[in-house]
């Protein structure tokens, strides 16, 4: 089964406390546990994590050009300021779906800005936990299809 790493950058570990009204009320255990479930589903394996260190995302990104065969990455405040996240999903060659609970374009000027986006294959933002299903949804296709093309 391909693997997912799912990675998610700072201030994630504080889902359901930090600010319900923008982000809601699950936690972070609950999109894993959602997750998990999609993930078997498709015929997935994930690699579920969090870090509220830059260097630290960087690191899985790097680890996942050999572990992994996509990525979906919500990379939190990281998204609006990293050039070392989108230099490292530069490198890693995968398939990357950017994720986002909330619809970053409604919120301030400076979250429409994203570095992972220049990387990503596609972007879901705004629609709670469920982005990350819809996210893992995707990755798998963008694998399918790229496992198609290598066997042409």
């Amino acid at each position: 089964m391909p693997t997912v790493f799912v990675l998610n950058g700072p201030n994630l570990n504080l889902l359901g406390v930090r600010e319900p009204a923008t982000y809601g009320y699950d936690t972070l255990a609950d999109v894993e546990e959602r997750c998990l479930e999609r993930a078997k589903a498709l015929d997935l394996t994930i690699d579920f994590r969090q870090t509220n260190h830059e260097g630290q995302l960087v690191d899985w990104i790097h680890e996942a050009r050999e572990a992994a065969d996509g990525i979906v990455l919500n990379a939190g405040a990281l998204t609006h300021t990293s050039i070392a996240v989108l230099d490292a999903l530069n490198a890693a060659d995968l398939p990357i779906i950017e994720v986002h609970l909330s619809n970053i374009f409604r919120r301030e000027a400076f979250r429409h800005h994203s570095y992972v986006s220049l990387a990503a294959n596609g972007v879901i933002c705004g629609l709670g936990p469920h982005g990350y299903e819809l996210a893992l949804e995707a990755v798998a296709a963008l694998i399918d299809a790229a496992t198609v093309e290598a066997s042409r």
